[in-house]
């Protein structure tokens, strides 16, 4: 069973808050997305966005949390989890669970999208009610994995300071051209493209173009 969305906006406030309309049949009223924080440790994540804003902190504990999420990066925990917030072993030890029962939500389900080196988005999605039917679950991870090319893009545009020129660059790089083919694709001398990735080198803080790779994936850019 797929949700039907249609998008208009690549804003990222206004895709959650569209999404989370068409997710009402299952009672999902807040979505928080996670991603890695690419200047920080492999555990280390940031509130990419979360709709509505009132759940900022909550969110942010969640980030912050050891507990649910970020251990799974040296595991074979499944992609997809879901939870009973107010059942869970770890309630009176965890200030993010608190902080999510406060606001009157109850169920939580997490799909991940890796990325490279071990890190991944992960996309949080909020019921102030139990989901007895596993079938419920199953909807929301398909209306996830459904709508998060969309979602991406927007991280992008939200987080990533890359030029136009500099992205496709990168992107040229994660497909294996050296800069002489891709210098060859986009029609510009060689130069060139080794200037657009000094730039998009030096604005993600690292020396070489395999890191720039990564980060800019990380960034959700590529």
């Amino acid at each position: 069973m797929g949700v039907p969305v249609n998008f208009d906006s690549v804003s990222l406030d206004g895709l959650l808050s569209d999404w989370i309309t068409a997710l009402r049949e299952f009672s999902v009223e807040a979505v928080a997305v996670l991603g890695p924080d690419p200047f920080g440790g492999s555990e280390d994540r940031d509130v990419v966005a979360v709709h509505p804003p009132v759940l900022a902190e909550a969110a942010q504990a969640l980030a912050q949390s050891r507990d649910f999420g970020a251990p799974w990066r040296d595991s074979d925990a499944p992609l997809v989890a879901w939870q009973h917030i107010a059942k869970s072993d770890h309630l009176n030890s965890s200030r993010w669970r608190m902080l999510w029962l406060a606001h009157g939500y109850q169920t939580v389900v997490r799909v991940e999208f890796a990325l490279p080196a071990g890190r991944a988005f992960e996309c949080f999605m909020f019921s102030p009610r139990e989901l007895t039917d596993r079938a419920e679950a199953a909807a929301l991870v398909w209306s996830a994995m459904n709508i998060w090319p969309l979602v991406k893009r927007a991280i992008a545009q939200a987080r990533c300071t890359l030029s136009p020129r500099e992205r496709e660059c990168l992107v040229l790089g994660f497909q294996g051209l050296t800069a002489r083919e891709a210098a060859s694709r986009l029609g510009c001398a060689e130069r060139t493209v080794n200037y657009h990735l000094a730039n998009a080198m030096g604005k993600l803080k690292v020396d070489n173009k395999m890191a720039a790779i990564q980060r800019a994936c990380w960034l959700g850019a590529i």
